[in-house]
């Protein structure tokens, strides 16, 4: 051997778990799982983009693996995996095509579709096998997991005490002018003190981050400019967007880890959760004419749910081409272990399921008791975060509002378009109003489960803002160039009297009133409310409602046009929510006499302080209603055993478009209402007489505090 030469690399059995490229400080355990392949190479890259293949000649259950002696963190590496190549029988395994490992930790990049990332000739209709070398797929890394955690605890906030504020990383720092230029857009940026002071002062416990995963930007999106901001298009669960990280912008692709590690620390620090919006219903790869990058490539039956007897297809049930097939064991393993990993490496404390029906579907219908809930119901680890459902999908019978297990939140939709509709003006909505004011116990209580499992929203990113909400009434997707032909049409929107801007001084201040409502009933009712990121502050996109494709001013915040006045409203109704257990209960309302007084825990009234009748809650002229909340009808405890008490409280509202005059209550031994909230004016005080009246005006929300001459009684 010559001194220029280089000695061959080594490969030696190595171990079958865990899978992935695992690092011990002296070189690296590659494993892969394929079921159907015949050979696997592992390939490894330089800088330049040099490849050595060698092959992975161990297998064990499936698993191929080999130990290489001297691979260190930040080497590049990828996989070509070779079989059979018949798309017809769901088989598509072709070593011309570079993949990524399903359990890739950090990735060098983003795709590169010039350097091809298709396993047959594009455009051909019989899906011939490519023949070229095919390059776009991102290389993984080899990482180093260490970091310093300082003594990281999970904040675990109780449920029943939780507000959840939906965001987007690079949405919420993208043009704040505190956080520094190289670190907007990117968890570096959330992590920054003004970031994380505004979200401390907010008010909210949890910030719910949308994918973080990485993703993949559709072509015929690149096509127009645009790209996949949402980020549904997932194409490793284990890998964070490298797009987010300021490290990788400067150079150091392994930094996201550390990058991202140093942002949820930063946000336990000032008591804020962490919950990632996770996409395990389908990948980027799309449908039969998708791309190849991974699992299609790797081992296509076992990740997919194929059609049965023509394989070449899949099934859709997201609308995105294909669903994963969670009916497979790895697939089920490969979940499951995604979510291990970003509870205790990443130290996630919850996780929010885009389209779960997916998940839980065992051949045409969901169900319930579907393997993925089971395995998740006796996991250890995965048990004890949050868990909460988007409980739908595109498919046949896939809206499951209700209907997910014990344990488990969800995104109560009905709560949103009940809601919208009533602020809308719509009547004969009294008893479905009930049941939202008083977390859903139509859907919640006989099932186990607790009022803060509805996660009750007006607005989220996938529709209007709350500013747009009381804006338009139809959608302005024109920027997204498919023809306003995207998104929903069916809104539940009410503009006020003009369409989009205006300078109508009665239009704004009804929208501004009608903000509000919304904000005031979403934070006062019983269940878990979660805002919209920036609805607190006027965010618009324009009447965009589906900003999807948008990275880009319609979707950013503007933080130079706040509109103060709601967000210091915003700030007084959490502060509100926090204060008074009332406003959070652990248990749903029993409707029982409470003992020492002859009232109830609730009482719901007409706005002449009559109690409603059955009449009243059929009917369709029904459009105020107050609500009486005992604070001694609590039935709970604190940690440390003592009786939870509050203050009486009343709530009043009101869709209509007249004034009403509302007799307060001689409830509760109340001599005095206090006024603490009125969403007609900000500014209002207001003590009034038990039996007197108050003006409720058109379109409002008071809520008062009661005083009294006697002391509580001991419960």
């Amino acid at each position: 051997m010559t001194q220029f030469e280089q000695p061959p690399i080594q490969i030696r059995p190595g171990n079958p778990d865990p899978l992935g490229a695992t690092w011990d400080g002296h070189g690296t355990n590659f494993a892969l799982y394929s079921e159907h392949a015949l050979a696997v190479e592992l390939c490894l890259f330089d800088e330049g983009g040099a490849e050595t293949r060698l092959p992975l000649t161990e297998q064990t259950a499936f698993v191929w693996h080999g130990y290489v002696p001297g691979v260190h963190p930040g080497q590049r590496y990828g996989y070509r995996v070779s079989g059979e190549y018949a798309p017809e029988r769901g088989l598509r395994f072709n070593p011309n095509v570079v993949l990524l490992d399903p359990y890739a930790k950090a990735v060098e990049g983003t795709e590169q579709f010039k350097q091809g990332v298709f396993a047959y000739v594009p455009g051909d209709e019989d899906n011939q096998p490519q023949t070229e070398d095919q390059r776009g797929a991102p290389l993984g890394l080899v990482v180093d997991p260490g970091f310093d955690w300082q003594g990281d605890q999970p904040p675990k906030v109780p449920f029943h005490q939780s507000v959840i504020y939906e965001a987007h990383v690079r949405g919420l720092t993208m043009t704040h002018p505190e956080v520094p230029e190289e670190l907007r857009g990117t968890y570096a940026g959330i992590a920054n003190p003004p970031t994380l002071k505004y979200l401390k002062e907010l008010g909210i416990t949890a910030i719910e981050l949308m994918p973080v995963h990485l993703h993949v930007d559709d072509p015929f999106l690149l096509d127009k400019g645009l790209d996949n901001y949402w980020g549904y298009s997932t194409l490793s669960f284990f890998a964070p967007e490298v797009r987010y990280s300021a490290a990788a912008r400067a150079g150091d692709p392994q930094g996201v880890i550390a990058e991202f590690k140093g942002m949820v620390k930063a946000l336990h620090k000032e008591g804020i959760e962490v919950i990632l919006d996770v996409v395990y219903n389908h990948t980027a790869e799309g449908n039969h004419l998708g791309p190849t990058m991974s699992f299609k490539g790797i081992d296509n039956p076992t990740y997919y749910r194929l059609v049965t007897g023509n394989e070449r297809h899949y099934f859709d049930y997201t609308g995105t081409g294909n669903s994963l097939n969670v009916r497979h064991p790895q697939t089920l393993q490969l979940i499951m272990d995604s979510l291990r990993y970003w509870i205790t490496e990443m130290h996630i404390d919850g996780f929010r399921f885009d389209l779960a029906s997916t998940l839980a579907r065992g051949l045409h219908e969901v169900d319930q008791l579907s393997s993925f809930f089971t395995i998740i119901h006796q996991d250890p680890i995965i048990s004890g975060v949050k868990l909460i459902a988007e409980p739908w999908d595109v498919g046949e019978g896939g809206y499951q509002v209700g209907n997910f297990p014990v344990n488990w939140a969800e995104w109560n939709g009905i709560y949103r378009d009940d809601m919208r509709a009533f602020w809308q003006g719509n009547g004969g909505l009294a008893s479905e109003i009930g049941y939202r004011l008083t977390g859903s116990s139509d859907l919640y209580q006989n099932d186990g489960r607790k009022p803060y499992a509805s996660i009750n929203f007006m607005t989220a990113h996938d529709g209007f803002t709350l500013r747009d909400t009381v804006s338009y009434n139809e959608k302005h997707n024109d920027a997204n160039q498919e023809g306003n032909n995207d998104g929903h049409n069916d809104n539940k929107s009410w503009n006020c009297g003009a369409e989009g801007p205006t300078e109508d001084p009665e239009v704004e201040a009804l929208r501004s009133r009608q903000q509000r409502n919304m904000l005031a009933t979403l934070i006062l009712s019983q269940g878990t409310p979660m805002i919209l990121g920036g609805d607190e502050m006027g965010r618009t996109q324009g009447g965009n409602n589906n900003a999807y494709c948008q990275d880009n001013e319609i979707s950013w915040y503007d933080w130079d046009n706040v509109d103060e006045p709601l967000l210091a409203f915003t700030k007084k109704l959490l502060t509100l929510r926090r204060e008074h257990p009332a406003l959070h209960r652990r248990k749903f309302f029993a409707g029982r006499n409470i003992r020492g007084e002859d009232i109830r825990d609730i009482v719901w009234l007409r706005f002449d302080g009559e109690e409603m009748t059955d009449s009243d809650w059929q009917s369709a002229e029904t459009q105020s209603m107050g609500v009486f909340l005992d604070g001694n009808g609590l039935n709970d405890v604190d940690q440390m055993g003592n009786p939870v008490q509050d203050d009486h409280l009343l709530l009043l509202l009101s869709s209509t478009y007249i004034d009403l005059p509302f007799t307060l209550p001689e409830l509760g031994g109340c001599d005095e209402w206090e006024l603490l909230l009125d969403t007609y004016d900000d500014a209002a005080e207001e003590r009034v007489k038990a039996g007197n009246e108050t003006t409720l005006h058109a379109r409002s929300v008071k809520l008062y505090r009661c005083t009294r001459s006697e002391p509580l009684p001991n419960l």
